[in-house]
């Protein structure tokens, strides 16, 4: 058991808020200005999360895998999302996808929301543009499946534009950890550009610590 809740220290988002609508309200409004280059950047949104990991850890695989139905897995070989049991004894992951990443929206580079221009310091992801969070991803998802695999159990849940529509579901745990994030953009929301294998692996090369590989099976079935 990981104790009581109030005693979880917030670094990324915030444990007490386990669904923020308004916030994915917000980004689903100016669902342009998130998406700038379309599903692309959603891609990099979630391989940015997977060079985290890796990078603290010294280094990490993903897989990114384009669906002929036009959805994107993210793959990666990482920790898992952080998952807690709460002085209830309830299994507690954290809100990354259903509420902002305090980072890039709670920051003076990224207080306006929407905005894809700001000052030098704030994160940009391989593209040049703004790093938002896995929230941007979740809320202009028709839907989202996250499966977390850690080493005290594994989990999937599944969300429709950020908001879950299951509970967090435990699957077999197979020894491994890490994510996989399976994600539908919105047509209506998202600019539909195709997804640039070559371009993507490019852009990929930016975090070092981090190897990815592109499978493109839009052609199957």
């Amino acid at each position: 058991m990981n104790g009581s809740r109030a005693t979880w220290t917030n670094t990324t988002h915030d444990w007490a808020a386990a669904v923020d609508a308004e916030h994915l309200a917000g980004i689903r409004r100016d669902a342009g200005g998130f998406t700038p280059g379309g599903a692309e950047h959603l891609v990099l949104e979630v391989l940015a999360y997977a060079a985290d990991e890796a990078a603290s850890r010294g280094a990490g695989r993903c897989v990114v895998t384009l669906h002929a139905d036009g959805s994107v897995s993210v793959r990666d070989d990482g920790r898992g999302t952080d998952t807690r049991v709460d002085e209830r004894g309830e299994v507690v992951k954290k809100p990354v996808m259903a509420t902002k990443d305090l980072r890039f929206f709670d920051s003076p580079e990224n207080s306006s929301e929407g905005s894809t221009d700001g000052s030098p310091e704030a994160e940009r992801l391989p593209n040049g543009r703004l790093r938002r969070g896995m929230s941007v991803v979740a809320a202009l998802s028709t839907r989202l499946l996250h499966t977390n695999r850690r080493h005290n159990g594994a989990w999937t849940q599944r969300y429709e534009h950020g908001i879950p529509v299951t509970g967090l579901d435990p699957i077999e745990h197979d020894g491994t950890t890490g994510t996989c994030v399976t994600f539908l953009p919105d047509a209506s929301l998202v600019p539909q550009s195709p997804v640039d294998v070559h371009r993507l692996a490019r852009w990929a090369a930016h975090w070092p610590a981090l190897d990815v590989r592109v499978e493109d099976r839009r052609d199957d079935g």
